[in-house]
């Protein structure tokens, strides 16, 4: 039977050789995952998704997201697409469509039932002409949650909560992490990958209380692998007054990861929001971020 679309009208399938692709916005809780990527023998995020998808469509489809978080680490504004052949695009859809619905609203509530309960996909678009859920985007934003409290973390939070047993001095790591902003090369703070620079634009890196805890936000045009739990790694030592700003901003002179320090625990750790330029825009971004940068461009 035709598609319809939210207004009732026929939705257009393309040739057999075609693809549509797909903006997934995604919801997990890292704790029982080894991270997004697929991999073999593990649970993780990308492998519920697809196998999910890859039922429903009948086809085999592989989901792309804007970052690729590691074991541990959750999720509540994760972005990813999919290219679904668009002669399999039927299956999505409900023999009896309610009317004036959003088109893949059927779908989400399809992989409400199929997908575990720590992954939700909430809500799923048709991918604007050039999106591409990793180099469109603009920007990616963390939040690292803490707590110093004598007891720990609070039941119903500690799967997303870090318990540190030490006091931490918030303003002294918010002025250290100033030092670290802009465009730098953070080899300090990242695990080596081949290929892969870690020449990153640090755009946000502070520190706040947050109710009886401590959040740390941070926001880049781009992470490298392992990147922001090692600077709250290093800010967690400023933090206790073992290092001071200047050892900080020091890093940045590095070119390996620096074993002065430990990354802080994934647990913690939360891809809050992915940002991207109007839709215009996004076949140039993807060319610009495709652009692998060097030393040059510092």
């Amino acid at each position: 039977m035709p598609a319809t679309d939210s207004g009732g009208g026929h939705v257009h399938i393309s040739s057999p050789s075609a693809h549509t692709r797909l903006r997934l916005d995604v919801a997990y809780d890292g704790t029982e995952f080894a991270g997004w990527a697929t991999q073999a023998g593990q649970r993780t995020v990308a492998g519920s998704i697809d196998d999910a998808l890859s039922t429903v469509f009948r086809s085999p489809v592989v989901t792309r997201a804007a970052g690729r978080t590691d074991s541990g680490v959750h999720a509540t504004g994760q972005v990813a697409h999919v290219d679904v052949p668009s002669e399999a695009l039927s299956h999505a859809y409900p023999r009896t469509p309610r009317p004036a619905e959003p088109e893949f609203r059927p779908l989400v509530r399809r992989l409400a039932r199929m997908l575990p309960e720590d992954v939700r996909v909430r809500e799923i678009t048709r991918a604007a002409a050039g999106f591409d859920a990793r180099f469109s985007a603009l920007r990616r934003h963390y939040v690292y949650r803490l707590t110093t409290a004598p007891y720990g973390a609070e039941p119903a939070q500690a799967r997303y909560v870090t318990a540190w047993p030490r006091p931490l001095d918030v303003p002294a790591m918010s002025d250290a992490a100033r030092e670290l902003l802009g465009l730098h090369d953070f080899a300090a703070f990242c695990r080596h990958r081949d290929g892969a620079t870690t020449i990153r634009e640090l755009q946000r890196l502070d520190c706040e209380h947050a109710g009886e805890g401590i959040a740390v936000h941070v926001t880049a045009d781009a992470f490298c692998w392992n990147m922001v739990r090692s600077l709250v790694g290093a800010l967690l030592a400023v933090g206790e007054h073992r290092r001071d700003s200047a050892w900080l901003a020091g890093l940045l002179d590095a070119s390996r990861r620096s074993s002065d320090f430990a990354a802080a625990p994934a647990r913690g750790l939360t891809l809050v929001g992915v940002d991207y330029p109007p839709d215009a825009e996004l076949a140039a971004r993807t060319l610009v971020t495709r652009d692998l940068r060097s030393a040059d461009d510092l």
